[in-house]
């Protein structure tokens, strides 16, 4: 048993972070994210290619995600300043020959962006990156099944939204249902554990018993991964060997005390399509169970209250956070990230 760390607010640099499900930005289309307080405009040129630029305008600051764009350029709404998809100006109407800076002088900031298994990741970089970027999140075996993405915004910092995710012991009082779990109802668990890169995974198993919403939708009893990498992502992948299931979640920070919780699902399941109504409304109302449940804790844990990690159910939490202080450590030391989890195996009630 010991004390819970001091939630860390500093955000987590030199990662891909999921913006936004690729369907919702459509072609000569734009939107505005904010993505660890950073203003980030988000694009599709014309021709379908993904871009991403720092949302102000580098003149007086404008959103230029308020502006035009007709697929080729940007538009600043405020003096008309004009970018093309890498951040280059293209125009200053204000400016004579000869007056300076010149368009060719300016250039907006841009980010890394890539769009993968119906999923837009943009990289904040921390400034010091050599060489080439990491690779984005993927799904393994069905990215191409892309079924049902939602998103909400949980009112609390990404350290309670993030643990959120790697809490197994929630589950029969924040989930409870007549359908697949009744309250209280918690049955012995023993996962083996292994790490993986940037984080760890919860080694292929059966489905315990009482999670019967497997069984329902996936027609018996799966085999289960579930894998954890920093920032906060998690994807956990369930096959009966005729049929699979893959949920990705990924937490983004908005603000210090806000964070984006975007869940996405895919799935063979024959006829699933059939049932994606009733899929996504069982998974908003989970996501809305954990928005609120996380939300009481940030509400409790402004009194600055002394709190507790247990062995076992808590260990993943523990995890998190010294994985997250290694991620910093070696940015700040100018060295690879180095896995402190070694193999073990976790026994807990749940």
């Amino acid at each position: 048993m010991t004390n819970t760390p001091k939630p860390n607010d500093t955000f987590m640099r030199g990662c891909w972070y999921m913006a936004a499900a690729a369907h919702e930005i459509k072609s000569s289309q734009t939107v505005h994210r904010t993505l660890l307080q950073e203003p980030v405009l988000i694009g599709r040129d014309r021709d379908g290619a993904i871009f991403a630029l720092k949302d102000t305008c580098p003149h007086r600051g404008t959103l230029l995600s308020r502006g035009l764009f007709d697929g080729t350029e940007v538009e600043c709404p405020y003096h008309g300043w004009r970018f093309s998809t890498d951040g280059q100006c293209t125009a200053i109407p204000s400016q004579k020959e000869g007056q300076k800076p010149q368009a060719e002088d300016i250039h907006a900031s841009a980010y890394s962006v890539k769009e993968n298994d119906g999923i837009i990741w943009v990289f904040i970089g921390c400034g010091n990156e050599t060489g080439d970027l990491p690779s984005v999140p993927a799904v393994p075996a069905i990215g191409t099944r892309f079924q049902l993405h939602l998103h909400r915004t949980f009112q609390c910092n990404s350290d309670l939204a993030i643990t959120g995710l790697m809490d197994p012991a929630h589950g029969a009082f924040i989930h409870a249902s007549s359908l697949w779990r009744g309250h209280r109802d918690v049955r012995d668990k023993e996962k083996a554990f292994s790490p993986i890169e940037h984080g760890w995974c919860m080694d292929r198993h059966t489905a315990s018993g009482n999670a019967r919403a497997y069984r329902l939708f996936l027609g018996g009893a799966p085999e289960t991964e579930i894998t954890y990498t920093m920032p906060g992502i998690r994807i956990e992948h369930a096959t009966t060997g005729k049929v699979t299931y893959c949920g990705l979640t990924a937490c983004t920070p908005i603000t210090t005390e806000t964070t984006s919780v975007h869940h996405v699902m895919y799935w063979d399941v024959p006829g699933g399509a059939l049932t994606r109504g009733l899929v996504k409304l069982m998974a908003s109302r989970f996501i809305g169970q954990d928005a609120d449940a996380v939300k009481d804790m940030r509400d409790g844990q402004a009194f600055t209250p002394p709190t507790i990690l247990v062995e076992g159910a808590d260990t993943q939490i523990r995890w998190y956070y010294r994985l997250k202080k290694e991620w910093h450590q070696a940015q700040a030391e100018n060295r690879p990230f180095q896995n402190p989890i070694l193999p073990t195996t976790l026994k807990w009630r749940s």
